[in-house]
């Protein structure tokens, strides 16, 4: 009697069997192998959120191709059980299913494979019964020679609340570039743990942070961006505006600057516009014998303030005044 226990589901003729006929059984078998070796399509009942693959026993089946493609509408996530759970063989999978749902590989009870909408993985089925496995074969995948990524993206990480990284796996020492999930923060750093060591960490705001000293080769560059006034005040991030510039348009005073980080350096530019405007500071401004100067009370007379932050108050560092704005 044929069985049909091997992991392409071909038919097996017993011994002695199917006398005269055999050539049209293997002649099958041969057919079902090159199918085995191709592209199959399977569709997915509409909105179902289970659904199964039984690979058929000496006949023709989309399911038994390596490159097994499925489609159909889906507004859920969709469970697909491959079997038979006896199965011990390794597909490409394309979830080509409209509706923006993952389909989940099943084979038993054991570990499944989650694929996104528009993505392919390829799985290992370890046919291991009712407690059969489905495995992302690529996982802890190791390259001993280059690799060439020829499309225009390379994402890594899939939106869970974990850190993602590349090493460099140097021989005395080693680098990361990582995502910090919990900071939320770029990090280029030494070691291969995220968060170690960091040399550049750059935020959410794209705010950059480096610990350590920086040297360049040429003359650096803090864009001057302007801050202005409202009902007399003038309001100062440190952060955003280290290199300020204000065009007098009212009498105001400075406020104490936000984001104020210790060891900090900021300027401004102080601008008469075509009236003389008076300008004061507020307390958390420290000038010589801790008293406040007179701005320039020209039209188009230019001054300019330099401070830093001892982490209590501001302390001026540098200051030209009565400059002409040409």
């Amino acid at each position: 009697m044929a069985t049909y226990v091997n992991n392409l589901r071909l038919k097996e003729i017993a011994t002695g069997d199917e006398s005269g006929t055999w050539g049209t059984s293997t002649n099958t078998n041969l057919e079902l192998i090159g199918e085995a070796l191709g592209i199959g399509t399977e569709a997915i009942t509409t909105n179902a959120d289970t659904h199964t693959t039984t690979v058929a026993d000496g006949s023709a089946d989309a399911g038994r191709a390596m490159y097994l493609k499925y489609t159909g509408t889906l507004d859920s996530a969709c469970t697909i059980t491959i079997g038979p759970n006896t199965m011990k063989r390794v597909q490409i999978i394309e979830n080509a299913t409209s509706g923006s749902q993952n389909i989940i590989i099943s084979q038993g009870s054991g570990a499944n494979v989650t694929i996104a909408a528009g993505k392919v993985a390829v799985v290992q089925l370890d046919g291991a019964g009712s407690g059969a496995a489905v495995l992302d074969v690529f996982t802890d995948l190791a390259v001993t020679d280059s690799l060439s990524i020829n499309g225009t993206t390379l994402t890594i990480g899939d939106a869970t609340a974990e850190d993602t990284k590349i090493v460099f796996d140097g021989n005395a020492q080693d680098f990361y570039v990582g995502l910090d999930d919990s900071a939320d923060d770029l990090v280029i750093g030494l070691g291969s743990t995220v968060g170690t060591t960091p040399a550049i960490s750059i935020d959410e705001d794209q705010f950059v942070t480096m610990p350590k000293k920086v040297t360049a080769s040429t003359s650096a560059n803090i864009s001057q961006v302007a801050i202005t006034s409202s009902s007399n005040a003038t309001a100062w991030d440190a952060r955003a505006a280290a290199n300020a510039y204000y065009v007098t348009v009212e009498n105001t005073t400075f406020s104490a600057p936000s984001n104020a980080v210790e060891g900090a350096i900021i300027s401004v530019e102080i601008a008469q516009g075509g009236t003389a405007r008076t300008v004061a500071w507020n307390t958390v401004f420290e000038f010589a014998a801790s008293t406040a100067p007179t701005v320039t009370a020209t039209a188009n007379k230019t001054d300019i303030f330099a401070f830093r932050y001892n982490g209590s108050v501001w302390q001026e560092i540098g200051r030209s005044q009565n400059m002409a704005q040409t």
